[in-house]
C-alpha cells in the first residue's frame, strides 16, 4: 500500500483523462488515470488512499454506479464528481450516497486543485487516526483479560479506590494494574490512555 495520497481519475474521455492528470501531476500530485469504472475496480489501486475524480455519464458502469459499488465493498474512497450535464436530483443522491463534491465541467484549474488538497488533508488526518486506533488495538492484545476488565474502568476516570470496591479488590492491586496498563499501551498518562480507548471503542462500533 503506497504511503503517499494519490488522486485517481475516472473518466471515458481520453482528452479529458490527459488533461486533468496534467492539472493534477503539475500541482504535485500523484495521479492514475483510468478510461471506465470496470478498469478502475479491477485496479490494485483499491488498496492504497487518496481521493476520485469521477465522470457521471460514461459507458458501462456509470459513476454513479461505481460510487454504489465502493459503498457495497466498504471502500470509502472520497469521491469528486465531475460532469457536464448534472442535475439537482443527482447530486443530492451522491452527496447522500457520501460524495464530497459535485463539480460541472468545465472547472477553473484552480478550484480542482482548492478541492483536491481540502480532500488529501482530510484524508490523511483519518488516515493518521485510524492508525493511531490500529496501533492501540495491537497494544490492548498484550493486555490479560483483567487488565482489560479495569481499563474501561480507568479510561472513564474512575479512581484506584472505586475501581477496586467495583471489583472486590484491593486498591494497590488496581495500581499495579494501571501501571502495566500504561506501560503496554505505550500511553504517558491517564488522560491520553482514555482519549484513545474512546476512539478505538467508538470505531469498533
Amino acid at each position: 500500500m503506497s504511503t503517499e495520497p494519490c488522486v485517481f481519475i475516472v473518466d471515458d474521455d481520453y482528452a479529458v483523462r490527459d488533461a486533468l492528470r496534467l492539472v493534477i501531476e503539475n500541482a504535485g500530485f500523484a495521479c492514475r488515470t483510468f478510461e471506465s469504472a470496470e478498469h478502475f475496480l479491477q485496479a490494485s489501486c483499491l488498496n492504497e488512499y487518496g481521493c476520485l475524480l469521477l465522470d457521471v455519464n460514461m459507458p458501462g458502469m456509470n459513476g454513479d454506479e461505481l460510487q454504489a459499488e465502493l459503498n457495497r465493498r466498504n471502500m470509502r474512497f472520497p469521491i469528486i464528481f465531475l460532469t457536464a450535464y448534472g442535475s439537482i436530483p443527482q447530486t443530492v443522491r451522491a452527496m447522500k450516497a457520501g460524495a464530497i463534491d459535485y463539480l460541472t465541467k468545465p472547472i477553473s484549474n484552480d478550484l480542482l486543485i482548492k478541492r483536491v488538497q481540502a480532500v488529501l488533508q482530510e484524508t490523511a488526518k483519518r488516515k493518521e487516526k485510524d492508525l493511531a486506533i490500529q496501533q492501540l488495538n495491537n497494544r490492548l492484545n498484550d493486555l490479560t483479560n483483567r487488565e482489560l476488565e479495569i481499563l474501561p474502568l480507568i479510561a472513564a476516570g474512575h479512581s484506584n479506590k472505586e475501581i477496586g470496591r467495583q471489583l472486590g479488590i484491593s486498591y494497590r492491586t488496581i495500581e499495579v494494574h494501571r501501571a502495566r496498563i500504561l506501560r503496554k499501551t505505550g500511553m504517558t498518562n491517564i488522560l491520553e490512555l482514555g482519549r484513545l480507548y474512546e476512539a478505538c471503542r467508538l470505531k469498533s462500533d
